[in-house]
């Protein structure tokens, strides 16, 4: 019998609801042999870890067949090789990195989003927002040309703590403890470096030198590592644009507490706007890397409201030709993600009724943030991108736990209702819209002005596109900064985030 469909659970339940479907026996039975089974009360689920003993072996085989049935590309993965003997490998996660196609597409993997996490960080994340870190989210502006050129994207925490009183957007890190950030070179300064960047514990303290982006003006900064709770819509507002009033909505990450503060912010959108409503919205996206699909849904719906989306699909999820019809996961058949019209609880959610939205992107606008974009492409809402290049990740996961590792391995490519989801390039603003290329304008980001700012680059040109649907020429100082240590430095990048938040998660 099939398992019950259910519109959201934790990761770590995942093998439980494996383990208690029935059907194939070979991964479902061996989900949970673990060599060092955990015990206790999981606390994201309220129930028994599901462990039992096993051994090593019985992990990389659980991951060896998982992948043989239920990978997207599992006929490319070279099981027979030598080279991928299990016994080969001393841990699961060594031998899962290989289980994955090593195909190129363009000069680059075909599968650049193969990953693991520990079961309890990925679900912390998920359910709660919560990682460790400064409150601050930053951006490398050109990881290749120039790795060590971190910058302030934003400020996650909303009112931010007095350590970060002075920092503002753009600001680039000059040192930490002491050690030059562009110089070090020897393994300890480079591992100092990076134990500032990436703290591993709450309550470390590391010494910053940041750069303001405006000024060049240097400051020191003491920054005490925290648990941050991260806020996923930190700004919503209304920006009076001739006789109209324009939705303004800052979105950063499809996670759990999302749900709430998309709803939160429509409303208010709805409340400003008066009888009228909202005449555009204008979707700030640059820095979301994706997360939870049914999210994504949600907000969907909630721009274009029920007139367009009633009886239609936001999404359907194509798996490996082993399962044409069925969820090879749930054992149930394939169905569409629907364009989701309450929330997980049965709310009934709010909408703006819009027609077209306008998106501002970037290099890490990913996975469930170009689902959103896809799917109302569907519906022939239309979506007017002001920015950068998406990521290109029409793919999404299960993400099961198996014995205290969340595996992130690709199981689905989505499609719009118009089955289309050929953006594995990225979807690109341009002149006419095709396929992957939408109306809109290429800009660059704007560090001298903050998120939200309508003199902000981005917003500011779609602003302007409302009126005149016109490329304002690019600005030398939006795409370059003047930096002592190595002259002109392009100022598009990706956001330093975990990718756990670049990812477009599937529920079984």
């Amino acid at each position: 019998m099939a398992c019950a469909a259910q519109r959201w659970t934790s990761i770590a339940a995942v093998v439980l609801v494996l383990t208690s479907c029935g059907g194939d026996p070979s991964w479902r039975d061996l989900g949970g042999r673990c060599a060092t089974p955990r015990t206790g009360i999981d606390p994201f689920t309220n129930r028994a870890y599901p462990d039992r003993q096993g051994t090593l072996d019985d992990e990389k085989t659980w991951l060896r067949v998982w992948t043989d049935d239920t990978y997207l590309w599992y006929s490319e993965v070279p099981f027979k090789d030598p080279l991928y003997d299990p016994a080969r490998f001393n841990t699961a996660t060594d031998y899962f990195k290989v289980l994955k196609t090593p195909a190129t597409l363009a000069g680059r993997p075909k599968d650049r989003f193969h990953f693991f996490y520990d079961t309890a960080y990925a679900n912390s994340l998920f359910q709660s927002g919560q990682n460790l870190g400064y409150g601050l989210a930053w951006t490398v502006p050109d990881p290749d040309l120039h790795p060590r050129e971190f910058r302030v994207a934003y400020i996650e925490l909303n009112p931010p703590p007095p350590m970060l009183n002075g920092i503002r957007r753009g600001a680039r890190i000059v040192s930490i403890d002491g050690i030059d950030i562009v110089t070090a070179n020897d393994p300890g300064s480079v591992a100092r470096l990076n134990a500032g960047l990436s703290p591993k514990t709450a309550g470390e303290q590391h010494t910053f030198v940041l750069e303001d982006y405006t000024t060049f003006a240097q400051q020191t900064f003491t920054l005490t590592s925290q648990t941050v709770t991260t806020n996923p819509v930190p700004d919503v507002h209304t920006i009076t644009s001739g006789p109209d009033t324009v939705g303004y909505m800052l979105f950063n990450d499809h996670l759990l507490p999302a749900e709430q503060a998309l709803v939160d912010g429509v409303n208010k959108l709805n409340a400003a706007g008066g009888a009228a409503g909202v005449k555009d919205l204008i979707l700030d996206i640059r820095y979301n890397g994706g997360g939870f699909q049914f999210i994504a849904s949600e907000l969907a719906y909630m721009i274009a409201g029920p007139t367009r989306t009633s009886g239609k699909i936001f999404d359907r999820s194509v798996f490996n030709d082993k399962h044409p019809s069925v969820d090879p996961v749930t054992n149930s058949p394939i169905v569409p993600t629907p364009f989701y019209n309450t929330t997980q609880t049965g709310s009934a959610l709010p909408s703006l009724g819009l027609g077209r939205v306008f998106v501002l992107t970037g290099p890490g606008t990913c996975s469930a943030s170009e689902a959103v974009m896809n799917g109302l492409q569907g519906v022939d809402v239309q979506v007017i991108q002001i920015g950068h290049t998406t990521c290109g990740k029409p793919y999404g996961f299960y993400a099961p736990d198996n014995c205290g590792t969340t595996y992130f391995s690709i199981q689905i490519k989505g499609v719009n209702a118009k089955g289309f989801g050929d953006y594995t390039n990225g979807f690109s603003p341009g002149s006419a819209a095709a396929g992957s290329t939408l109306l809109g304008c290429q800009i660059a980001d704007d560090f001298t002005h903050g998120l939200g700012d309508p003199a902000e680059g981005r917003l500011a040109a779609a602003l302007a596109y409302r009126n005149s649907a016109i490329c304002p020429a690019p600005s030398i100082r939006a795409l370059y900064a003047a930096v002592p240590q190595e002259g002109l430095v392009p100022q598009e990048g990706l956001v330093f985030k975990s990718p756990l938040r670049e990812i477009r998660i599937l529920r079984p």
